[in-house]
């Protein structure tokens, strides 16, 4: 046996009272009442994050009803000023119906630019599979090899991510795709 196996257990005083002073009673309604304090605190933290919860799911919603609500409202005087060209198409001219149409342009861009919407025009640049769409390859004297000739439609980005690639021709060699013709 162990010393401490070998030592009689402490006597509790006669009176019922542990040795610090508390009787088994004071003891037991000071440890119901630290736990009726926990379990109200658990219950408050459980409350707290179902209202977290449903309030998120509300912003959620919100957002993806209404997330295009500054986009929507940029776009209003493009509709507005489409619709007073087409009321006034009759009586005007075809130099002043362009410049209306160069208008109404600008503002529809501006709009783009505000939304984070950027246009991919890579005319001239290298051709970059991860932003433009090789649509033919045509052979060019004047233009490095794999360099975009011409766009044959504009890409967009929307905050650096792609949303459409460019469609271009991309320059060849001249003598490559002869030979790729002959021989093909």
């Amino acid at each position: 046996m162990s010393d401490i196996e070998s030592q009689p257990p402490a006597a509790a005083p006669e009176n019922g009272q542990s040795p610090d002073g508390a009787s088994a009673e004071e003891r037991l309604a000071a440890a119901e009442e630290r736990a009726e304090r926990h379990r109200a605190d658990f219950l408050r933290a459980i409350a707290e994050l179902e209202n977290v919860r449903k309030r998120s799911a509300r912003e959620v919603d919100s957002a993806r009803q209404f997330g295009v609500e500054r986009f929507a409202g940029d776009l209003l005087p493009v509709a507005d000023t489409l619709a007073l060209a087409l009321e006034s198409a009759d009586a005007a001219d075809a130099a002043t119906l362009a410049q209306g149409q160069e208008a109404t342009l600008r503002l529809l861009l501006k709009a783009f630019e505000r939304a984070g919407l950027a246009v991919v025009d890579p005319d001239g640049e290298p051709f970059d599979p991860e932003l433009h769409e090789a649509m033919a390859m045509q052979p060019s004297a004047t233009h490095p090899a794999h360099t975009v000739l011409k766009v044959v439609q504009k890409g967009w980005t929307l905050n650096g991510r792609l949303l459409r690639p460019a469609r271009v021709i991309v320059a060849a060699e001249p003598e490559a795709l002869a030979g790729q013709t002959r021989d093909g």
